[in-house]
């Protein structure tokens, strides 16, 4: 049988206040918990909860011929734990099923695999063990913030020991291939790579309610009737959307709810696909080659490039700004630091300052709280500049040496004993220098 894998990406950013001008360097309170907190309550409320029940009842209905596959950020997570304990309770129940495979990412869905190595491994293995700690699963899949993937991201993946990444089917890259088959990285072959059907995945995350749409309405049978038509040497058909499209985006009155539970039926019932994990397709189909992907690629827009986050002088200012404290990062023990060095990673950030109103200008401005590309970047550097305080504080900060291990402040008494001392065990090459001579001569005394 051929395999349809489901994967479901889970985020939510810290999103920032209104920070002015005048907050620099003395207000630390970056985040607006107030947004942050209806936010995910309304999303756990709308989507995480039901979806997250609606899955487990697939499950016990069909027992091993569901699967699908999810990952969920670090911020999405801390967010849970701080606002939201019974949306991570829910998830926790589902992963518990077993037929659910975790994946890994950068914890703060960051764009460090673009900006710096180290700090992305840093990131992925931050992630991984927080997977681990919560869930009790160990991540060998693993799928970069929005889709983002190149060669060299490819065989970073691979060097950190995953064994299989989901990224997008461009056309571009893919020219006449098909996304339906196992690939492999061009540097690394040992990382297999499946690829998003981007045409069946967007007309459930985005086309699903366009009541302009030809195929409007989309119902299960309809949607299994598509993969019916999928031709068969093509070897496995890979869903991948945003988790919020059940409820949050697509709202329950659309019936994206009945949908879904609708469509496991449909597609044993028309077609010979069965549902597997990324880790079942990497491991029981044989890759048909290589991909190149020279120049990185992402899931969103139409362009399938990175031009939502990175490449007007707004995001390029702002991301070189914040990456250029990698460094000093490194210094930093201050986990207050470190948390916000997380979160003001968080691509989200960079997406608000996304100038581009084409075909896709729209969907930007659904996800925007900004009235402006401009506003978002004149709050995010306020936000940066402030952080930049704070580290360049803290490591001077570390650098002075505290009171108790400050070297005493020695007494003339010492001094001058110290010094006959010297003159006593001088070389006797060494011209004598007399008692009256010490007596007379200055003693300095540095205070540290």
């Amino acid at each position: 049988m051929r395999s349809i894998c489901f994967f479901f990406q889970v985020h939510q950013p810290y999103r920032l206040r209104t920070y002015r001008f005048f907050d620099i360097g003395d207000n630390h309170n970056y985040y607006d918990e107030y947004l942050n907190r209806s936010i995910i309550n309304r999303v756990a409320e709308r989507c995480y909860i039901p979806m997250n029940n609606l899955l487990i009842n697939l499950i016990k209905e069909y027992g091993q011929a569901f699967k699908v596959s999810l990952s969920i950020t670090g911020s999405a997570i801390d967010q849970m734990q701080q606002y939201a304990p019974a949306a991570l309770k829910s998830f926790k129940e589902l992963i518990a099923t077993g037929n659910v495979e975790v994946l890994a990412e950068t914890y703060g869905h960051t764009l460090a695999s673009l900006k710096n190595e180290e700090e992305f491994k840093l990131q992925v293995k931050k992630h991984s063990e927080k997977i681990e700690s919560l869930f009790g699963v160990v991540p060998t899949t693993f799928r970069n913030t929005e889709m983002i993937y190149s060669d060299l991201i490819g065989k970073s993946v691979a060097d950190m020991g995953f064994k299989t990444m989901l990224t997008e089917g461009a056309k571009h890259i893919l020219g006449w291939k098909s996304p339906n088959y196992l690939y492999v990285n061009a540097i690394n072959p040992r990382l297999k790579l499946l690829l998003r059907n981007f045409r069946l995945s967007d007309d459930i995350a985005f086309r699903f309610s366009e009541r302009r749409w030809s195929d409007w309405p989309l119902t299960a049978e309809k949607f299994a009737g598509w993969l019916n038509d999928v031709e068969s040497i093509q070897e496995t058909v890979n869903i991948f959307v945003d988790y919020e499209t059940f409820g949050e985006h697509q709202w329950e009155s659309t019936g994206i709810f009945d949908f879904m539970k609708a469509l496991p039926g449909e597609i044993y019932k028309q077609t010979d696909f069965q549902f597997s994990t990324p880790s079942e397709i990497s491991d029981k189909l044989q890759p048909i080659s290589a991909i190149h992907v020279p120049h990185p690629i992402s899931w969103a827009d139409e362009e399938r490039d990175t031009t939502a986050w990175l490449g007007n002088d707004l995001q390029d200012e702002a991301s070189d700004s914040l990456y250029a404290l990698s460094e000093k990062i490194k210094l930093v023990d201050d986990q207050a630091i470190l948390t916000d060095w997380q979160y003001l990673q968080t691509s989200d950030h960079f997406y608000y300052m996304c100038t581009k109103w084409f075909s896709d200008g729209d969907v930007h401005q659904y996800f925007n709280p900004y009235p402006s590309p401009y506003e978002a970047f004149m709050n995010y550097m306020n936000v940066l500049s402030d952080f930049m305080i704070r580290v360049d504080r803290h490591i001077e900060g570390k650098n002075a040496l505290p009171v108790s291990e400050k070297p005493d402040v020695p007494t003339v008494k010492a001094a001058i004993s110290e010094k006959k001392t010297k003159v006593s065990t001088a070389p006797k090459n060494k011209s004598k220098i007399k008692k009256e001579e010490i007596k007379k001569k200055p003693i300095k005394i540095t205070k540290s």
